[in-house]
């Protein structure tokens, strides 16, 4: 089990490696955290729960049926709703949290589920796309950038979709090279801050780069975090990059991040966002909510 797990996650890690080395229309590190940290005051607002804080969802979409012409698709995206049960998760070892970098659906189920991360750059034009698409996005936060302005990110969550906020820990380090110490201060001091400013600790975290260890899994436990989300596909300026194969699998998690023209080449947020959505129709997907199957 413990193998299995440093297989997918050497996986992940690499598929995003690949996203992060100028390979195609990729960018790095630097250009997507370095450049936006933010000089603001971080915000002060006090803690706002979420509507969804109970733990209850609306199902995902309910979107206008002129939305996806507003912004740019042809048809109008179809949604997966909650499932009656939630997919069987292996269990972990204990003192850890599980490792999901796929959710367990079934072949025919072609549902794959949107999360974006970092929060360095916050276009007002992306919130009205997702306010109108009623897009359910999985958000992690890195407090480094996204403390510039997170009542950004409380509008996204706000907006009728049930998307969520989640942990990408203080500063973005690559976690391996820190002691178990190091890690937990890292994943529970941004649980503490966004506990704070958001009313509810997160049940998710990612760590930065993908990579993870041992010290990892035991530190986002203690931590209170349920699960640690990887991803099997990553969206880059025009396409998707697949850790395996050329095309979607049901249950596959896609990682995007808030990005701005200067770390896309030229392009909005929006303009990556719609092809993406416009990618995940020509496969014949419907998006799901990934808090509703975990």
């Amino acid at each position: 089990m413990r193998a299995r797990r440093l297989v997918v996650g050497t996986l992940a890690a690499g598929a995003l490696a690949l996203s992060l080395t100028g390979c195609g229309d990729n960018v790095d590190t630097t250009e997507r955290l370095g450049r936006k940290t933010a000089e603001a005051t971080p915000d002060a607002g006090g803690a706002t729960p979420s509507p969804a804080a109970s733990g209850a969802s609306a199902a995902p979409g309910g979107a206008s049926d002129e939305a996806y012409k507003k912004w740019g698709l042809t048809a109008p995206l179809q949604y997966a709703p909650k499932p009656a049960q939630k997919p069987q998760i292996p269990k972990p070892g204990a003192g850890k949290v599980p490792v999901i970098d796929r959710i367990p659906v079934p072949a025919d189920d072609k549902v794959v589920f949107l999360t974006f991360d970092d929060g360095a750059e916050k276009d007002p034009e992306f919130l009205k796309m997702a306010a109108d698409l009623k897009l359910p996005i999985s958000m992690f936060l890195t407090d480094s950038v996204a403390s510039s302005d997170y009542g950004h990110f409380e509008k996204l969550r706000d907006n009728g979709s049930s998307s969520t906020i989640n942990n990408h820990t203080l500063s973005h380090p690559n976690l391996r090279t820190l002691s178990f110490e190091g890690q937990k201060k890292e994943i529970c001091g941004q649980q503490d801050r966004l506990e704070k400013r958001f009313g509810q600790r997160p049940p998710l975290f990612r760590p930065p780069f993908g990579n993870y260890n041992d010290d990892t899994l035991r530190a986002a436990s203690e931590c209170g975090v349920s699960s640690l989300v990887l991803w099997r596909v990553s969206m880059q300026i025009n396409n998707f990059q697949y850790a395996e194969g050329s095309a979607l699998k049901p249950g596959d998690i896609i990682l995007a991040h808030f990005r701005g023209p200067g770390e896309l080449k030229g392009a909005t947020e929006t303009q990556m966002t719609t092809r993406m959505l416009q990618r995940i129709q020509e496969q014949g997907y419907r998006i799901g909510r990934l808090e509703d199957y975990l």
